[in-house]
C-alpha cells in the first residue's frame, strides 16, 4: 500500500535538518496553544466560581475557586485527545506548504510544485478544523449509543477529513482544485485510510505533537507517489 510507504519515508523526513527546524516550531506553537487554552479554562474558573463555600453542619471552608481551578489541569490529556486532530488542521494551513517543499526539494527535484496563496490555505484549514471539532462532539454524544463502535466513526470521519485537507493541499502545488479534486476522489480509500493512521496517531500522547508535521510530509509523499502510477492527467497548470 502506498500509504504505508509514505507513512515510512514522511517518518525519514521528521531528523532531516531543514524538516526538524520546522518540527521543533510546530511544536513550540502547539504547546503555547494548549497552554493558552488551560491558561483560559483555569481564569474562567477563577472568574465564575465562588471564593469559598463553608459546608453545613461539619463546619469545613473550601476554597471552591481555587480547587476547581488547580483540578482543571486534569482536563489537559482530555484537551489533548479530542483537540490535537482540529489543531493539525489548522497548523496544516501554517506548515504543510513549508514542509511539501522540503520534501520536494530533497526527494522530488525535479517536480517542485507552486506554494498556494497563504490565506486561502489558511481560511480551508480553519474550515476543516471546526469540522473536526463538530466530529469530536458528535462522538461524544453518540457514544451512549453506539457504544464500542463510536471510536469507529471517530477515527472514520476524522480520518477522511484530514485526508481530505492534507492531500489537497499537496496537490495543490501542482494542480488546479478541480484536477486535485479529480485525483483525490479516484484515490480516495488509499487517502482515506492514510488519514485514520494519522487521526489514530493524533490520539497517542507525546507523539501527537508531532504529527501535524509528520503529515504535511507523508501526504506530500503520498501525492507523488500515486501520481506516478495514476493514469496521464492534462499538462500541469501549476506544476
Amino acid at each position: 500500500m502506498m500509504g504505508w510507504r509514505a507513512l515510512a519515508l514522511g517518518w525519514g523526513d521528521l531528523f532531516r535538518p531543514r524538516i526538524l527546524m520546522l518540527l521543533l516550531a510546530g511544536i513550540a506553537l502547539t504547546l503555547l496553544l494548549f497552554l493558552a487554552l488551560q491558561a483560559g479554562v483555569f481564569a474562567l474558573i477563577r472568574l465564575f466560581t465562588p471564593g469559598s463555600l463553608t459546608l453545613p453542619w461539619v463546619g469545613w471552608t473550601i476554597d471552591i475557586g481555587n480547587t476547581l481551578s488547580w483540578g482543571s489541569l486534569a482536563l489537559f490529556p482530555l484537551m489533548g485527545f479530542f483537540l490535537m486532530a482540529p489543531v493539525a488542521a489548522a497548523f496544516a494551513g501554517l506548515f504543510a506548504e513549508r514542509v511539501s517543499q522540503q520534501v520536494e526539494t530533497i526527494h522530488y527535484p525535479n517536480n517542485i510544485g507552486q506554494s498556494s496563496d497563504f490565506m486561502d490555505g489558511l481560511l480551508e484549514a480553519m474550515a476543516i478544523a471546526a469540522a473536526v471539532v463538530g466530529i469530536a462532539l458528535l462522538s461524544l454524544i453518540a457514544t451512549p449509543i453506539l457504544g464500542p463502535f463510536a471510536p469507529l466513526l471517530f477515527f472514520g470521519l476524522n480520518g477522511w477529513l484530514l485526508g481530505r485537507e492534507f492531500f489537497q493541499m499537496a496537490a495543490g502545488r501542482h494542480l488546479h482544485r478541480p484536477q486535485a479534486r479529480q485525483l483525490r476522489h479516484e484515490n480516495g480509500f488509499q487517502i482515506t485510510m492514510t488519514g485514520v493512521v494519522i487521526a489514530v496517531l493524533l490520539t497517542v500522547p507525546v507523539l501527537n505533537i508531532i504529527v501535524p508535521v509528520l503529515a504535511a510530509a507523508v501526504f506530500t509523499h503520498l501525492f507523488h507517489l500515486i501520481r506516478q502510477t495514476s493514469r496521464p492527467m492534462p499538462p500541469d497548470p501549476r506544476g
